[in-house]
């Protein structure tokens, strides 16, 4: 090996470019694809209800409904994700409660929030699909999902919902981490910031996931 080669520039270009314009180079299979609705529920997308609600995942419905549809024309199985009241709430990251995410200082009754675990109505369910009720972050994470797509006989998800640098993102690296091809959305999950969504769309490019806006996603499946 040629020490010396790898410059401190040189290897920051070569990390940039991945974070940039990287390309995972697996081919998409439509066959071989379910789609991930993820956490596209009340307490995130009905506006001005809840403290958890993110703006950008309610002006991107209309863009998913479409992904949605797509798939469902396709017969690409569209399995959605929702926080609920799950084992009374005992199946959940012990610490959680303690995080700033939950807004423990905030003075509002919480009690009514991820009860019910209510898809938004624009995107509701159709008969047969099947809604994950899951405790934490991840999507895999202490649920049947992995065991679903792979009796489904999937090795591909295409991930759309929100929020893009924690449920989303977070579903990405635990599919991955089970061999499973990763197809991101980049305009199809939303942060509470575009600069917060735009650094994960980085690193997932470099490390987890084909990202691919709505349109290429239509045109790839």
């Amino acid at each position: 090996m040629d020490v010396g080669k790898f410059t401190e520039k040189l290897v920051l270009d070569l990390a940039k470019k991945g974070y940039e314009s990287g390309e995972g180079k697996f081919d998409i299979i439509s066959d071989k694809c379910a789609l991930l609705v993820i956490d596209m529920q009340d307490e995130f997308v009905k506006p001005r209800w809840s403290p958890y609600w993110v703006p950008e995942a309610t002006r991107q419905v209309p863009l998913i409904k479409s992904l949605i549809d797509h798939c469902r024309e396709r017969n690409i199985p569209v399995i959605f994700t929702v926080y609920s009241k799950t084992h009374n709430f005992l199946d959940r990251p012990k610490i959680l409660p303690f995080m700033p995410t939950r807004f423990p200082d905030l003075d509002v009754d919480q009690s009514s929030f991820f009860v019910k675990g209510h898809v938004w109505h624009e995107l509701a369910p159709i008969e047969g699909e099947i809604i994950i009720h899951k405790s934490s972050y991840g999507a895999f994470y202490d649920t049947p999902l992995e065991t679903i797509l792979k009796n489904m006989d999937k090795d591909t998800v295409i991930i759309c919902g929100t929020l893009t640098n924690y449920c989303c993102s977070t579903t990405a690296r635990q599919a991955f981490e089970r061999s499973f091809k990763v197809v991101f959305g980049s305009d199809v999950t939303s942060a509470h910031f575009p600069d917060l969504h735009d650094a994960e769309l980085k690193v997932l490019r470099k490390g987890f996931a084909r990202i691919l806006s709505l349109n290429e996603l239509i045109k790839e499946i």
